[in-house]
């Protein structure tokens, strides 16, 4: 049976690794540096709204929200959001990742081609994360039915992997997404002086963390897009 599959068993634990252990190490970074005050006194809140400023944006708002290693910004209401921590904090850890998240608000702010293409990726990727694997599993269903892979299943198959990709081209294109953000938070960091040099590698060391989990999900993202190939291509051969 497909849902027995041990090559499925082994790419979900390979993958619940994959993913799990950077959100490990980032949480662990996170909260070494947050215990490290940065030597300036400037809080995250202060940051960001200073960084924003400096870019010439002024539609964008900071604001606190709850919740452990929430920070985000929202492209829809142009706002960057720092959990309390951060908002109120004055950390290294903070800094940093107020920088960042501001660093997302500057990309938005400049048109950066990836987050275009990410957002119009968005629902795509959605749906594609859901229904892809749905429909390869029913096409896989309906082989095993019939001893054989119909014409229907056959393209029913091919569009789920197709559906699925989707998914996977947002994980791609996320990565020079979150790296660049990561690059205009050190350089500002560094240029404002928000951190003093030996400061920033502990800066350096919160965002490379925070870059290795979207490095995994990508990567587990491609090997389920070729789990998803292989199975098609082999159902096809029997």
């Amino acid at each position: 049976m497909f849902f027995y599959d041990p090559g499925y068993m082994i790419l979900t634990v390979v993958g619940m690794g994959l993913v799990f252990l950077p959100q490990l190490w980032v949480k662990n970074t996170v909260k070494e540096y947050r215990e490290v005050p940065a030597r300036l006194g400037i809080s995250g809140a202060d940051l960001a709204r200073e960084m924003l400023r400096k870019n010439n944006i002024h539609d964008v708002e900071v604001e606190s929200t709850p919740g452990e290693l929430s920070d985000h910004y929202d492209p829809s209401v142009k706002k960057v959001r720092l959990s309390e921590p951060n908002y109120h904090g004055h950390s290294i850890a903070g800094l940093a990742i107020a920088a960042h998240e501001v660093g997302h608000a500057i990309q938005h702010n400049q048109g950066y081609i990836p987050v275009v293409i990410r957002g119009k990726l968005f629902p795509l990727a959605n749906l594609g994360s859901q229904f892809g694997p749905m429909l390869v599993m029913i096409s896989l269903g309906l082989a095993a039915m019939s001893g054989a892979m119909p014409d229907l299943a056959w393209m029913l198959a091919w569009a789920g992997v197709i559906v699925f990709a989707m998914s996977v081209a947002f994980h791609l294109v996320t990565l020079p997404v979150e790296i660049d953000a990561s690059t205009r938070a050190m350089e500002a960091l560094k240029v404002g002086y928000y951190l003093k040099e030996d400061e920033l590698p502990g800066a350096k060391k919160v965002l490379t963390a925070a870059a290795a989990t979207y490095v995994a999900t990508a990567l587990y993202s491609l090997m389920q897009l070729a789990y998803w190939v292989f199975r098609v291509m082999s159902s096809r051969q029997r």
